[in-house]
This record gives C-alpha cells, sequence and structure tokens, in this order.
C-alpha cells in the first residue's frame, strides 16, 4: 500500500474517525475461571458467571474474557506465525490468493460498507471442507466445496492454525453453552446448529497508514455469524459502538484475552433479547497492527429464525426464517468488490408490525 491514501479508502466524512476516543466505559470484563475445573464444585460462581454473561450481551453485545481456556503458547505461535506469513513479498502470498470462486486465502483488497479498508487478510476454514452455495441466488441450492488454500512458508503454518483453530473452537462452544444458559435454555440448546460448522479464522494484518483520520482499517459493520472470539494485539484500535449512547469507544487491549461479540444469528435466534453491535477498526500512522477473529457460524444448511422457546403471543417472532448459508454467500460477495446496494442484513428479515 503507497504512502498516499487512495480515494477508495476514504470514508464518508459522517463515518470517518476521532483519533482522540476515548477507553472510559467500554466493554464489561468477565472472569471466566468458574470454568475451570479446579473451580466447578462452586454451583453459584456458574450462576452469577451466565448472569454476568447475559447482562454483557443484553446491555452491551461485547466483553472481554480472562482466564479462558487457550493456552497462551498456542496464542504466541499462532500470532508470530502470521506475522512472519504477512512479512512474506507480495508475490509469495498472491500465490494463495482467494477469488470469488474460492473465499478463501490471502486477500488485500477486501471493502466494508463499500468503502476499501487499509488492510490484508488471510482466511481459511476450521473445518477444511465445508459446503458453500453455488451462488447468491435464492433459487440455487446447489452446493460447492470450499478449501483452504495453505502456503508453503512459514515453516508449519497449516499445522499452527489448526492447533490454534482447535482450541479457540472450544472456547467458543463453552461462550455458546454459557450464552445459552443465560437465555434460561438449557445448555447444549444451540450446539446443534454447530455440527458442520462453518467458521473461519481471519489474519489480519493492518499496515501504518499516513492517514488515520480519513481511512479505516475496517468499516463500521455488524458481524452475521453467531459469535465472534477476536484475539488483538497491545496495539489495539477496536471500536465498538456503545448501546447506551451510541458513542464510539475503544476497547483496551488486556494482554491474554479475548474480546466476544454476539452476531446477527443470536440476535435473531434470541429474538432482539441480545443484539448484534456495530464496530470498527482504527488504524494509526506509527505502528502495525495484527488481529486474529475467529467467527463462529453454523452450518450452511441452518435455517436462522427466532427459537421457540423464546417466542410466544406476547412476544411473537420479529423476523422471516432465512438460510444462513445463502446469507453469508451474499454477504462474501459484496466484500470481495464495490457494489451499487447496500450488503444484505439481517433487518431485511424483519416482520413489520
Amino acid at each position: 500500500m503507497g504512502q498516499e491514501v487512495d480515494l477508495a479508502f476514504i470514508q464518508a466524512p459522517e463515518h470517518r474517525p476521532n483519533l482522540s476516543i476515548n477507553e472510559a466505559g467500554g466493554i464489561p470484563l468477565v472472569d471466566l475461571s468458574p470454568l475451570n475445573s479446579q473451580n466447578s464444585d462452586d454451583p453459584q460462581a456458574l450462576v452469577d458467571l451466565v448472569a454476568e454473561i447475559g447482562a454483557a450481551c443484553r446491555d452491551y453485545g461485547f466483553f472481554q474474557v480472562i482466564n479462558h481456556s487457550v493456552p497462551l503458547e498456542i496464542r504466541e505461535k499462532m500470532e508470530s506465525t502470521a506475522k512472519e506469513f504477512f512479512a512474506l513479498p507480495l508475490d509469495e502470498k498472491k500465490k494463495v490468493r482467494r477469488d470469488e470462486a474460492n473465499p478463501l486465502g490471502y486477500y488485500d483488497t477486501e471493502h466494508t460498507k463499500n468503502v476499501r479498508d487499509w488492510k490484508e487478510v488471510f482466511d481459511f476454514y476450521v473445518l477444511d471442507s465445508p459446503l458453500i452455495p453455488a451462488s447468491d441466488q435464492t433459487v440455487d441450492r446447489r452446493s460447492k466445496t470450499a478449501r483452504n488454500q495453505w502456503p508453503e512458508c512459514p515453516h508449519k503454518f497449516r499445522d499452527i492454525c489448526n492447533e490454534y483453530a482447535m482450541n479457540v473452537e472450544k472456547l467458543a462452544f463453552e461462550l455458546l453453552e454459557l450464552i445459552s444458559l443465560s437465555l434460561n435454555l438449557p445448555a447444549k440448546r444451540l450446539n446443534g446448529f454447530f455440527k458442520d460448522h462453518t467458521s473461519r479464522i481471519r489474519l489480519n494484518h493492518y499496515p501504518p497508514c499516513p492517514s488515520p483520520d480519513l481511512a479505516l482499517g475496517v468499516g463500521h459493520h455488524k458481524d452475521g455469524g453467531a459469535l465472534t472470539v477476536l484475539a488483538q494485539d497491545d496495539v489495539g484500535g477496536l471500536n465498538v459502538r456503545r448501546k447506551a449512547d451510541g458513542q464510539w469507544v475503544r476497547v483496551k487491549p488486556i494482554p491474554n484475552s479475548y474480546i466476544i461479540n454476539v452476531g446477527d444469528i443470536i440476535q435473531v435466534w434470541s429474538n432482539d433479547e441480545y443484539e448484534s453491535v456495530e464496530h470498527r477498526a482504527m488504524v494509526n500512522s506509527e505502528r502495525e497492527r495484527f488481529s486474529i477473529p475467529f467467527f463462529f457460524n453454523p452450518a450452511n444448511y441452518t435455517m436462522v429464525k427466532p427459537l421457540e422457546e423464546l417466542t410466544d403471543e406476547q412476544n411473537p417472532p420479529k423476523y422471516r426464517e432465512y438460510n444462513w448459508g445463502e446469507f453469508r454467500k451474499a454477504r462474501a460477495h459484496g466484500n470481495f468488490k464495490k457494489m451499487d446496494v447496500e450488503n444484505l442484513q439481517i433487518y431485511h428479515f424483519k416482520i413489520s408490525k
């Protein structure tokens, strides 16, 4: 990326970041140590944890977790190998470049809300070959297989990615069960939707930007899946739109923590009890930044709709059901290139009163 900011990166004035944004009144910090085996004999601690998770999902849509189950050395290996990959020459990275046919691999021209992001990424599926819809047309129910593309360098890149994925997947299921309990559902009520899950991990690299007041690493958006588990480095840059007042707040990096946010699918399942919240990634002119989100998504054949247990005559379903695979494919199409229309959103499935 050159030293001048191309027009393609420049945000509309109303979406440009405020570089003096503060970290006060950020997002809740949740201690997951009650899940550890040595603490599991205290039932009240688990009850309190579930209540804390529920309040964070209801009031913020975001929270940060510490004392989780992902070993630090596995995370550090993943972060180190991601840096090695992005330091490779561009020609080397382009050997595993993604395209419209295969959404996996390296990419450096992604768009969010039709504005180009100041970043380069590498995407891989946690399960190696999930079926994806052959097109984003709802009449087309055929599927094709997406395959991960693995670079020859760095050494053991694939093994390190897969080891990390396995550990974060375990954490994601733990969080899913806590969220299920917080909605007064059985712990494993949602697990069945993830039998053939389409979860993916993204390695993000945000180079220093000469005009961080004009561009964003990722523009404002909501996550379309169920849950996101994000590792960010000490540079920071994640901003969350606070539900209470609509103000942008910066999420302060806490060593060896993960940032969790509720996605659109949990908003629909919960019938708006929990809400997917807007967020974005800022860049800066001095330091590069790295982050690694795990997007926890159900099987492509999942029909997403409000859960029957959470709806009744007083609280009828607020969404028509939709197919996750088709929704994801339509969203990915808009990320790949600039579109003339807005990306597909869950409010397009909202039932009017």
